[in-house]
């Protein structure tokens, strides 16, 4: 008997969606998105009210801080509830959070592609290390966002005299993947994306629960002619598939596909253009200067990312291998739109995956963002006032790399330096202290580091800090830095000083190659 076709209108979509389902969908910031999916949903729920009271299942931020992604289901009615990794690129859904109009969970994005597969697996809950002593231990905040949410979903055990989380799995009504190439039997390929992320886990958890998945593609071929060798997801675990429009199935946010970072091409690497000559780019060259030949890195977004670039610049990306929590491994991490893909990749993992080995212990040096830090050498990236930012993969990543360096500058809102002639000058204060006695949430615990015995920087463009079983230390100060006045009366601590305080290395603040 011949199978019947899985092929579907997008129009069908929202009528396999029944009302108060569980809906879990996969992506990475605007990359691997099934945004037609997720766009016919938000149309027919503006039209119709339905479906509705959808509760929304995601690992990592998936978003433009627009209207796409994840903000297609940022309307009152359509949610209520959403568990998700990261909310900065979601400001529709943060507004309903913050307003208490739906109730929202934050985890660690690793935790929660794991979650995903522990329920393919059929376990009831997932247990690990991440997450202790942050705002995801249930002795803090449990991951709960705002007041309306009650329900613990995580809880602390104790096995082997150690304290481990263990975080609750759950029950998947409705999956939305997405891939390149489908046959008729449902059977998907991801030639043409820049990233894996947790297709894999997604479809066999929601399939094993007794739901349906649902797969975007690009295009459909026939039975028999896909490489077994390429397949990331079986037919068995395809229920419906999509054909996009190309609008709705770009590989990145600015890009429609670029073969270079979907590992089909290798550009040559002086075609990528080196960084601006700023704050920036002080900040990273600084870091730069914490690699050792042979390491296992990983990149944050913002500031972070542009250590990659800077080592390129400098004839030293070749030392180390650079590595993107989405999967990437090998290559120079792109930033912006197309963060979480690398350009020349030398394997793309599947996310879940790449979790693993960092959760294990596998990065030697990860450098992150510094948004908040306090007297205990606590991180806060995650929650400001009334700004959700979630927490993405920075538990799981700074909690497990063998040495943390954060950076970031040392104020915020405003700043403006002047960097010339090996020297840095403050032209305008920022008006925002970002060394301050407590963080609003903890994303990353000093007292932890320093009980496991971590190494933990804080690079900002003016002072270098280190970790100590007391709190951050002042180790170095940029040249033409006064120290009292730009850095001690700006920290709303009584911070230590090293007796032996130097000065970071002036190449930093020079026009040129650093030459190292």
């Amino acid at each position: 008997m011949r199978q019947k076709s899985k092929i579907i209108s997008i129009d069908r979509v929202p009528e396999l969606i029944p009302d108060g389902a569980t809906i879990a969908v996969t992506g990475f910031v605007q990359m691997a998105h099934p945004e037609q999916l997720s766009a016919e949903v938000e149309k027919s729920f503006l039209q119709t009210g339905k479906p509705k009271d959808l509760t929304l299942i995601y690992g990592a931020g998936q978003g433009n801080g627009k209207e796409g992604m994840v903000n297609r289901y940022g309307h009152e009615g359509l949610l209520k509830r959403v568990i998700g990794g990261h909310y900065n690129l979601a400001p529709k859904v943060t507004k309903l959070i913050s307003e208490n109009k739906l109730e929202a969970y934050n985890f660690p994005q690793g935790v929660l592609v794991h979650c995903f597969r522990s329920r393919a697996a059929g376990l009831p809950g997932h247990l690990t290390h991440v997450g202790l002593k942050t705002f995801a231990d249930p002795r803090l905040e449990g991951g709960k966002l705002n007041e309306i949410t009650k329900e613990e979903l995580v809880e602390v055990v104790t096995l082997g005299g150690k304290e481990q989380l263990y975080y609750k799995t759950f029950d998947i009504d409705v999956a939305f993947i997405r891939a390149t190439t489908a046959d008729e039997k449902g059977n998907l390929t991801v030639e043409k994306e820049g990233l894996k992320v947790e297709i894999l886990p997604v479809a066999q958890a929601t399939k094993n629960a007794g739901g349906i998945v649902i797969a975007q593609v690009e295009r459909v071929t026939q039975n028999g002619t896909l490489d077994p060798r390429m397949v990331e997801v079986p037919g068995i675990c395809v229920d419906y598939i999509v054909v996009s429009e190309p609008e709705f199935h770009m590989q990145t946010g600015d890009n429609q596909y670029d073969p270079a970072k979907s590992g089909e091409t290798k550009i040559p690497l002086h075609a990528i253009e080196p960084m601006a000559f700023d704050i920036r780019k002080v900040i990273a060259r600084r870091c730069f200067m914490e690699l050792e030949e042979g390491s296992v890195v990983n990149l944050g977004i913002g500031v972070p990312e542009g250590v990659a670039s800077v080592a390129n610049e400098e004839g030293k990306g070749d030392m180390f291998t650079l590595t993107v929590e989405a999967g990437p491994v090998g290559g120079v991490p792109n930033g912006g739109p197309g963060f979480g893909s690398s350009t020349n990749p030398e394997m793309i993992v599947n996310q879940h995956a790449q979790f693993d080995f960092y959760d294990g212990g596998g990065l030697d040096i990860t450098f992150l963002g510094l948004a908040e830090a306090d007297e205990k050498g606590n991180i806060n990236v995650s929650k400001f006032g009334p700004r959700i930012a979630g927490c993405g993969g920075f538990v799981n990543i700074s909690q497990n790399a063998k040495k943390a360096v954060f950076c970031g500058t040392f104020t915020a809102g405003g700043l403006k330096v002047d960097i010339k002639d090996g020297e840095i000058k403050v032209a305008h204060e920022g008006k925002e202290k970002k060394f301050v006695k407590s963080v609003q949430q903890v994303t990353f615990s000093g007292q932890h580091a320093a009980e496991l015995g971590q190494p933990v920087l804080y690079i900002t463009e003016r002072a270098v800090f280190e970790l100590s079983k007391d709190g951050p230390v002042l180790k170095e100060i940029a040249p033409g830095i006064d120290l009292q006045r730009e850095v001690l009366d700006l920290i709303d601590f009584d911070v230590k000083v090293d007796e032996n305080l130097k000065f970071m290395d002036s190449r930093i603040f020079m026009d040129c190659p650093m030459n190292l």
